[in-house]
């Protein structure tokens, strides 16, 4: 589900809308940082920054979700959305897997426009990337018939980890991290809980897990490598900030 090994060409066809927010994450770096372009004009134009949104410029609200502010930053969140993206837009759909981004995103921004002060700046895709884990963390409860339960270890041991790091990592945007999860998790809960009660739901997931977790035999050497990407994610996760 994890593992990518489609040609090139492949991936761009199965997975589209992947490969177009990889696209411009790449395009806007070049465009904000090679010195042939006005790369401070338009960074400056596009960051988050909430006294010019409550000015009246909106867009920042949405630009943010696109650009980064460094190699390392472009590179993990990049590699974050290749890694784990192209399911779920498999899962969803093009244009539904597209709403999610983009309202996870949103809604993470307009959070820390009501909670952080004016003067605060920000910028990057995680609040995006941790609506997703959100996402996925309801399909883990509600969407067995999806998600393996191999799959589900994996993507629940991401997104706990990522919380995680989210407080521990300095110049963090934590209320984006939080609330682009909680508002993945929110949407995934009314699309794909069809009638079951969420209350219960997770609760009786969270049951399994503990005793999943009290008969874990030797992991298989295919877990040994999921296991060391994701830390090779967190120690990248570490160095772009």
């Amino acid at each position: 589900m994890f593992t990518r090994r489609e040609s090139f060409k492949e991936y761009i066809t199965y997975y589209p809308i992947v490969s177009l927010i990889l696209l411009i994450h790449l395009i806007l770096y070049l465009l904000t940082n090679l010195p042939i372009f006005p790369n401070k004009y338009l960074l400056e134009t596009m960051i988050g920054v909430n006294l010019y949104i409550v000015e009246g410029e909106w867009w920042r609200l949405i630009t943010p979700i696109f650009i980064h502010g460094g190699f390392a930053h472009l590179l993990f969140n990049s590699f974050s959305i290749f890694l784990f993206g192209p399911a779920l837009e498999r899962i969803l759909g093009k244009f539904k897997f597209l709403f999610i981004y983009l309202v996870t995103g949103i809604v993470a921004n307009i959070i820390t426009l009501l909670i952080e002060p004016l003067t605060y700046v920000h910028l990057g895709s995680s609040g995006a990337i941790f609506g997703l884990f959100g996402y996925y963390i309801s399909l883990v409860v509600f969407r067995k018939d999806i998600i393996s339960q191999s799959n589900a270890q994996i993507i629940t041991t991401i997104a706990v980890l990522s919380l995680i790091m989210t407080f521990l990592q300095p110049n963090i945007n934590i209320v984006a991290h939080i609330f682009g999860f909680l508002t993945g998790v929110i949407i995934g809960n009314f699309s794909e809980s069809k009638g079951k009660k969420i209350i219960s739901s997770y609760k009786e997931e969270w049951y399994h897990l503990k005793q999943q977790l009290q008969r874990t035999k030797k992991p298989e050497a295919k877990s040994v490598i999921i296991w060391i990407i994701i830390f090779g994610l967190a120690i990248i996760g570490f160095l772009s900030q």
